[in-house]
């Protein structure tokens, strides 16, 4: 019998009772055995639906159950630290949201609780392990498009809830946090690269004060990238990278399908009208499976993870440069 990993769920959000749970309960090496909420009303009421055998009224239950191996922590931005911390301090392993911190100093510290304490902590950049983001990295190393020399992204939905969660700024809100991270950290999978500079341009929502609409420009060593992130635009993603012969196009970067293969387009820009278009089809694959599957076997085997914290400060620096740039209206270095 397969060994699998005793994971407990920190809090009922919606990304874990809607995504994550169910589909880390389809993994081959994890366990969802526990789930906890300030609410014990509503801890119970996600523990029924998703099968959940215990249920806790508190976070601190949770991480002090001596049946759990890893938490898994989808609570507020700014609360990634302190509980990812208070969990990693009770010997648990930590797969926690992006981001994982609302600064890199934030984010640095989470490496001295984890030497301290001997255990696992990574972001949640579900994307990096899907085989969609394998095949791009691939194609790029193979040369397929020539010298890699840009990258756009573009990432958008409409929320103006000014009680939604992501729309307050003491709780982390906004477009860069919430989704612009993607459009900053896979280009650094990609290329392998930090970006050295960045410029930037902020529009905050009168209201709230989150950034409802950020656009950047990253001077990386090989090429630039350029993205436009927004918490209020049409929902819309895409990214594109273009070499000195050829482009690659990803249909949809983040919110990857479960039920259907995802395409990728691969132009030798002999026919502007696309009929030169290559059409790479991904077999539809639940990244967030994955993602459990690949944190669980690297506790298991103790390899490393796909995530290394050391990455995770690197993506919180080029964040907080963008953040700056927008300030000073200058190129800010990372």
């Amino acid at each position: 019998m397969t060994k699998k990993i005793r994971w407990g769920i920190l809090s009922a959000a919606n990304i874990a009772v809607k995504k994550v749970i169910p589909a880390m309960q389809q993994s081959e090496f994890c366990d969802i055995a526990a789930i906890a909420s300030r609410s014990l009303e509503k801890a119970e009421s996600a523990a029924r639906a998703l099968k959940i055998e215990k249920f806790y009224g508190s976070y601190q239950e949770l991480i002090d159950d001596p049946e759990i191996d890893a938490i898994y922590n989808p609570l507020p931005n700014d609360l990634h630290v302190e509980w990812t911390t208070k969990a990693a301090e009770a010997g648990k392993h930590v797969l926690c949201e992006k981001p994982l911190a609302l600064t890199a100093d934030e984010a640095a510290k989470l490496i001295e609780v984890r030497d301290r304490c001997g255990v696992k902590i990574e972001e949640a950049f579900m994307v990096r392990t899907h085989p969609q983001w394998l095949a791009v990295k691939n194609l790029i190393a193979q040369n397929r498009i020539g010298k890699l020399r840009a990258i756009t992204a573009f990432f958008s939905y409409f929320n103006d809830d000014a009680g939604n969660i992501r729309n307050k700024t003491e709780n982390g809100g906004g477009a860069l946090y919430d989704i612009g991270c993607y459009c900053i950290n896979l280009p650094r999978f990609i290329t392998g690269e930090e970006p050295e500079k960045v410029a930037a341009l902020i529009e905050r929502d009168a209201a709230t004060r989150i950034d409802k609409l950020t656009s950047a420009i990253l001077d990386f060593p090989s090429c630039h990238l350029n993205f436009t992130c927004s918490t209020q635009l049409v929902p819309y993603q895409r990214m594109q990278f273009f070499g000195d012969n050829g482009r690659i196009e990803v249909e949809i970067p983040v919110n990857i399908p479960v039920d259907s293969p995802t395409r990728i387009y691969v132009d030798d820009g002999a026919d502007l009208y696309g009929k030169s278009v290559e059409i790479i089809e991904i077999p539809a694959a639940d990244q967030y499976t994955i993602q459990g599957d690949s944190f669980s076997r690297a506790i298991l085997e103790n390899t490393e993870q796909a995530v290394s914290l050391e990455d995770s400060v690197k993506n919180m620096a080029v964040i907080d440069a963008v953040f700056r740039a927008a300030e000073t209206g200058k190129w800010e270095k990372i």
